[in-house]
């Protein structure tokens, strides 16, 4: 089924705007079809090597798939990309690369150790903020939104991706006073000069995590199309698929053409992710703040890992093709 026009109407109402600036995120319902969803997830077995319908095949909890083929957001879900663009103060903001969309699927298969199970968002060890591709700044333009389609249904206790909404703030902050720029994992560059992966893993933002306990966490819940916008700095994690039905998203970034303004003379021209950080912060305007260091590109191990996998999938749907013919 084709995707719809892109809409000529604000997508967004002024209770949505209000709910991501107070919580750093909004979920759009329906933003593109359960046939076309099946129609971009129908290898996603075959990619895998597993069987949908034969647990015992299901050997990892989650995979991280690499991409095949990108579209169009406008084109596939029209409604999302009209959110996008509300968000981040239009589509002129938003680079060539940030319009697209990949099959690069995150599959939640859950564990049989933890099926049945409920795992409390202090508990869980994935917490993290994306971006593991770049030195990061307050300002940084290579992941100014992160994006959530839902390709599956995903209920209660499904393996949703977990936010925690009340961790924004703090991670401003961080990169406020660490114009120097700080590695993925949040080391200040005069600690990890080289930007070198972490021996400590993810702990900098688990314990932070740990610390938002009382400010609540929420689950990315809903249906199959329904799209969920983040601020940039959420921190967020993988949970327990305590139901053990397959779960299966994407999490695409959104580029900007030029770094977040947070100093604009008309303050009508701030996007309301600028907007929301700047909530964060509790200031109106970062007068004179500028970043002190390079905008450093950093090629992660998950690249390497995902271009092994990339040359096994590619093998296997070739297998399926010459048998079938």
């Amino acid at each position: 089924m084709a995707a719809e026009p892109h809409p000529s109407s604000p997508v967004l109402s002024e209770a949505d705007i209000q709910h991501f600036l107070s919580h750093g995120w909004v979920k759009l319902p329906a933003c593109f079809t359960r046939e076309q969803a099946a129609a971009i997830t129908s290898s996603v077995w075959t990619r895998l090597g597993m069987s949908p319908t034969d647990k015992a095949t299901w050997a990892a909890e989650r995979i991280n798939m690499p991409w095949h083929q990108t579209f169009s957001v406008a084109a596939f879900a029209p409604k999302a990309w009209a959110g996008i663009c509300e968000l981040l103060g239009g589509a002129a903001r938003i680079s060539a690369g940030g319009s697209t969309w990949r099959d690069s699927f995150i599959v939640n298969l859950g564990t049989p150790a933890g099926e049945g199970k409920t795992v409390p968002g202090e508990k869980l060890f994935g917490w993290h903020v994306d971006g593991d591709f770049f030195v990061h700044y307050l300002d940084s333009p290579e992941q100014a939104l992160l994006v959530i389609p839902l390709f599956t249904d995903i209920g209660p206790a499904g393996g949703g991706t977990m936010l925690c909404p009340g961790a924004i703030k703090r991670v401003a902050r961080h990169l406020e006073i660490h114009p120097e720029g700080v590695s993925p994992r949040m080391t200040p560059r005069a600690l990890n000069p080289s930007m070198e992966q972490e021996k400590t893993r993810l702990s900098w933002f688990n314990e932070l995590a740990k610390e938002c306990k009382e400010e609540g966490f929420v689950e990315a819940t809903g249906e199959v199309g329904d799209v969920y916008l983040l601020h940039p700095l959420m921190l967020h994690s993988a949970s327990n698929n305590a139901l053990r039905v397959p779960r299966i998203i994407t999490n695409p970034p959104v580029s900007l053409r030029e770094p977040f303004c947070f100093d604009r003379e008309d303050e009508s021209q701030y996007s309301v992710v600028e907007r929301k950080t700047l909530r964060e912060l509790g200031k109106s305007r970062l007068e004179g703040w500028k970043i002190q260091g390079v905008r450093d590109r950093i090629v992660p191990e998950r690249v390497r890992v995902q271009e092994r996998m990339k040359r096994e999938e590619l093998e296997r749907m070739k297998g399926l093709q010459t048998a079938v013919a």
